[in-house]
């Protein structure tokens, strides 16, 4: 049986459904996922994604996109896991085949190295999952979904400048 390639994982949204006037139905997928790596908002690119280490601003302080809408939950933990342990594993094995370094060398090398690139790994995967979310217009992102929720207690939309005007949706 020949596999086909799709361009689509979700059926086409009508036009007009939702969303503010004007406002295209599809997202652009790669350069929201480039900007959520940057840790940035995936609608302007500007705005901080994250105001603290892993915390999740509710709106974008740039444009005002509700980011609230994410389900990033367990995804980017485990997706940083199965990168680092690609890298440090086979490292791991070849240097003990090399060097066969005591146990204390594995341990003060591999320990710090490990926890360092889960570290640095984990908000680019967590961006890059909300960025997926907002361009595929999963959980709420998508002005018409039953699954849309009102923002959190006390998160306030950011007032919006007038050079972020363009950028507001």
């Amino acid at each position: 049986m020949p596999l086909t390639l799709t361009t689509r994982a979700v059926p086409p949204v009508p036009s007009g459904a939702g969303g503010p006037p004007g406002e295209s139905m599809t997202r652009a997928r790669i350069p929201a996922l480039m900007r959520g790596a940057r840790g940035r908002c995936p609608a302007c690119g500007e705005g901080r994604l994250f105001p603290r280490y892993l915390k999740v601003a509710p709106f974008c302080p740039r444009c005002g996109e509700e980011l609230y809408h994410h389900r990033a939950d367990d995804a980017p933990p485990y997706a940083v896991i199965l990168v680092v342990g690609h890298i440090v594993v086979p490292l791991l094995v070849l240097v003990e085949e090399l060097f066969q370094p005591p146990l204390w060398g594995h341990l003060a090398l591999w320990l710090p190295l490990t926890l360092a690139l889960s570290l640095v790994l984990l908000p680019p995967a967590k961006g890059l999952l909300i960025a997926l979310q907002w361009a595929l217009r999963m959980h709420g992102f998508d002005p018409s979904s039953a699954e849309r929720e009102p923002p959190p207690e006390g998160a306030t939309r950011p007032p919006l400048t007038p050079a972020a005007a363009p950028f507001a949706s």
